[in-house]
């Protein structure tokens, strides 16, 4: 008598089952945490606007500190009130000094939101560099296109920069877009000179360069775009500090890993913070700014910023 071969075909098709409910229900947690991630990015974090304090060594010995706020990124749209109002409460710090370093605007009628955010500050000397979504912009851009080494740049819709000059100018801010001046600031001469954006080749360094001034008590330097060629030659005339925007820190960072892109030839370690430039006595700011690209309104571990920087001795 034959025996009786069971029927194997039903648990191989149960446990297919259960695997494929298992790979659904991942699919769906991973789907759930990147719609969770995608709304805490562009809902949350980029209204988590912080204070960065930094001391910088670079006044003489004995010398008061002085206090320098640097601000830039704000890339203004209508009705965000929420930053046009944190930005003006940075009057509270009671700065020396305002330096803004461009993308001020993100829409052609966010003006009247820069001005509004800009206010309080107007009382304090200042000065500007402008960023190339100053002139132009916003252009939609594939995110990973920022990965490319090399990528054409998009201008978009013209935007007011000239009225935005004539703001600033008018409420006696010095326009630094390839010049240079002295000014006093918390009772100290300062020496200033700044470019264009070199992210759009506005820069014109040549036009502005020569050995930094020895009797002023501090010599600052601004460009929108911290691209390394320029910041070797601003260091080697002899300028202590360097300041820029521009990489927003990298807006989208990975925890333990930091920035993925800087948007320019930067060191993704330098997207932002308080850093010696290499092979000079000059420090290099870069701040992750206080706004996003309207085209890309997120931030994941990179909250959007302004720094307080406070000059001290060195």
């Amino acid at each position: 008598m034959q025996t009786p071969v069971a029927d194997r075909s039903a648990r191989p098709a149960t446990t297919r089952g259960r695997n494929g409910r298992r790979l659904l229900q991942a699919a769906s947690w991973a789907v759930a945490a990147g719609v969770a991630t995608l709304a805490y990015a562009s809902l949350v974090e980029r209204n988590m606007f912080a204070i960065r304090r930094f001391d910088v060594p670079v006044l003489a010995p004995d010398a008061e500190p002085l206090r320098v706020l640097h601000v830039s990124d704000l890339h203004m749209t209508p009705g965000q009130g929420r930053k046009q109002q944190w930005v003006a409460a940075l009057a509270g710090l009671d700065p020396d000094l305002v330096l803004v370093t461009g993308d001020n605007l993100g829409h052609p009628d966010g003006l009247d939101g820069v001005v509004r955010a800009f206010q309080p500050l107007f009382q304090v000397p200042g000065a500007f560099v402008f960023g190339s979504n100053d002139y132009t912009g916003p252009v939609w851009k594939n995110p990973f296109g920022y990965f490319a080494s090399e990528r054409e740049y998009t201008h978009g819709v013209d935007l007011p920069v000239e009225d935005l000059r004539e703001v600033f100018t008018g409420v006696g801010w010095h326009d630094l877009n390839n010049a240079r001046t002295t000014i006093t600031a918390g009772g100290r001469l300062i020496e200033l000179a700044g470019v264009d954006d070199p992210h759009i080749q506005r820069d014109d360094w040549p036009a502005v360069a020569g050995p930094a001034s020895p009797d002023a008590a501090v010599r600052v330097a601004l460009a929108h775009s911290p691209e390394p060629p320029l910041l070797d030659l601003m260091a080697a005339d002899g300028f202590d500090l360097l300041l820029a925007g521009h990489t927003h820190g990298g807006q989208v960072c990975l925890p333990g890993v930091g920035a993925l892109v800087t948007n320019c030839g930067l060191r993704r370690s330098m997207a932002k913070g308080l850093h010696r430039w290499p092979g000079s006595d000059a420090w290099l700011h870069v701040t992750a700014g206080v706004g996003t690209h309207p085209t890309a309104p997120v931030r994941f571990a990179c909250r959007p910023e302004a720094s307080l920087l406070t000059l001290i001795p060195r």
